[in-house]
């Protein structure tokens, strides 16, 4: 009942967040003071798609996918120019890897371009092959991070994923010849499916302990409201009731081995995490569909890959759409997204907003110690148990909101 509720709270409160401005022209803030910032490059081609994503995706087409990563870079310049700097990378899509000729140079040309200090890549099982990491070695790449979602057969088969990308029992021993190649190797994986039994997670877990993967994210199924009607057609109708049951033993069979990342995400050493907003204040959206977050101001680029090309090619930043945060969207955002990480340090915290954030806070400082889900560990607030679940139900909904976002895009 009690996460009921948080989910229908957070639903409105990220429905509204995620309301961009009309009528004015989208801009890009200038890049301001220096700090550690994150840069996103979005790759929407995949050679199968799967009915559960919402992320801007296409189908795989070699020579769409040439001109599109001719204009990324193109993207990548203008930031340069504007005086953005940034420490890390992270990749993402659709599937990075398609075309490795291609994203090894983007990625040698943001290296030129910025401070780089860190790098992450995401691709799918059957791109774990020699020649495509000996590649991604050479580029650089410190994290990979390979879109798993189950080891089971079925599953796979009703995601249209088995085909395309292997068996479990395949994936598997792909990612055990991979381990050990990067510093860290990361299984993306999905909970809560409708037809997923505890039986199949209990042998999920089992699988990635034995393995010893360096770390493995592991998302609620999130469903946005394109995708809802395809995914109870395909997978079957979704129970949020069992989801907490799922988080709580995927938690207790990790814990003694991994430590939180995220309320989602562990890992065995300190090491980036597929959600970067935890890490990183501010991060730069490149790419067809990419949302990024800079100077208070959230802006978002064209969906439409044709137009976000020639956009480029004509020397223009390719936004869509932009909106400056109030002070206090910015102090809810930092909290949501600091305590994510399970944690929050309040001296920093205060230092950040000058002292004036707790006016903006106290009903959800309240609110969140009255359930349980906060706790007080100098200097920090910290997640209890019942606080990491709670965080998991905000995130799927703030991440829903955000698909919602891309699907009114398009």
């Amino acid at each position: 009942m009690i996460y009921s509720l948080v989910a229908a709270q957070a639903r409105r409160q990220f429905s509204n967040t995620m309301r961009f401005e009309d009528g004015s022209e989208p801009c890009l803030p200038p890049p301001g003071r220096r700090h550690p910032r994150l840069l996103y490059i979005h790759i929407p081609y995949c050679e199968r798609l799967c009915p559960y994503c919402s992320f801007n995706r296409v189908t795989f087409a070699e020579e769409s996918c040439r001109a599109y990563f001719r204009a990324l870079r193109r993207e990548i310049a203008l930031y340069r120019d504007s005086g953005y700097d940034f420490g890390a990378i992270y990749i993402g899509g659709g599937t990075p890897t398609v075309l490795m000729d291609e994203l090894e140079e983007t990625i040698a040309l943001a290296y030129t371009a910025f401070h780089i200090r860190e790098l992450s890549v995401e691709t799918n099982p059957n791109h774990l092959t020699g020649e495509r990491l000996a590649i991604l070695r050479r580029a650089g790449v410190n994290r990979l991070s390979v879109g798993v979602q189950s080891f089971d057969d079925g599953l796979l088969k009703r995601m249209d994923r088995y085909d395309k990308y292997g068996s479990g029992t395949e994936i598997a021993d792909r990612l055990r010849q991979t381990l050990g190649l990067f510093k860290t190797l990361n299984a993306d994986m999905i909970f809560n499916f409708p037809t997923q039994t505890e039986a199949m997670l209990e042998k999920d877990l089992d699988i990635l302990r034995a393995i010893g993967i360096d770390q493995a994210t592991w998302y609620p199924l999130m469903v946005s409201d394109s995708t809802r009607k395809q995914v109870m057609e395909i997978l079957g109708r979704v129970d949020e009731r069992q989801e907490e049951r799922f988080y709580h033993r995927i938690a207790g069979r990790l814990a003694p081995d991994y430590r939180f990342s995220s309320a989602w995400c562990f890992s065995k050493g300190q090491a980036m995490i597929d959600e970067y907003i935890v890490d990183y204040d501010e991060y730069a959206g490149l790419g067809s569909g990419s949302i990024g977050y800079l100077n208070g101001t959230c802006y978002a680029n064209t969906f439409d890959i044709p137009g976000y090309i020639a956009r480029l090619n004509r020397g223009e930043l390719p936004l869509a759409a932009s909106r400056a945060f109030s002070r206090r969207d910015q102090v809810r955002y930092d909290f949501l997204m600091k305590l994510f990480g399970t944690q929050l340090n309040v001296a920093e915290f205060r230092k950040k907003y000058e002292g004036r954030w707790l006016r903006h806070l106290w009903p959800d400082l309240l609110a969140f110690s009255l359930i349980g889900a906060l706790a007080w560990r100098r200097p920090d607030i910290v997640l209890t148990k019942r606080g990491r679940y709670a965080w998991v139900v905000l995130m799927r909904e703030f991440f829903t909101a955000v698909n919602n976002f891309r699907d009114y895009c398009r």
